[in-house]
């Protein structure tokens, strides 16, 4: 069970950090990446199973030496679904008081392009959060196994 935890945190951590790094770069750029979305719902989707991994191990009786750990591996599940609540009313501050019937196309555009930004700034700092969570939680694992 030690090895199936190893590789879901450091896949987990892997493909956290890449769509962190994708959504960074697009973000930087202000650009649309049609790789960071699939990206970021892979590792979230990793991140779960990693949590999943963790619960098991946890149930089975294998217990970090260290409570923090739990925190630690934990944490992620959390920051994920904060980040994706943030998300939600990114749309809603960046349309402010404007009324969308009002908005001529290339208003809506500019608009549309504005909020997949923030979108992409606020999930690409989750995912860096996430990333280092479960390497704290990987590292921590001390007495676990």
């Amino acid at each position: 069970m030690e090895t199936v935890y190893m590789v879901a945190g450091l896949l987990a951590i892997g493909l956290n950090l890449a769509a962190g790094l994708v959504g960074g770069t697009a973000w930087a750029r202000a650009s649309i990446s049609t790789v960071f979305w699939p990206l970021l719902r892979s590792a979230q989707l990793l991140t779960a199973l990693y949590v999943l991994v963790e619960t098991g191990l946890y149930v089975a009786g294998s217990r970090a030496e260290y409570g923090l750990h739990y925190l630690y591996a934990f944490l992620p599940l959390v920051a994920m679904f904060l980040a994706e609540g943030m998300r939600g009313s990114v749309a809603r501050q960046e349309l402010g008081e404007r009324d969308l019937a009002s908005l001529d196309e290339g208003q809506k555009t500019t608009l549309a392009l504005a909020i997949i930004r923030r979108e992409t700034g606020v999930m690409t700092i989750s995912c860096l959060v996430v990333a280092f969570l479960i390497w704290r939680a990987v590292e921590t694992t001390a007495g676990m196994f």
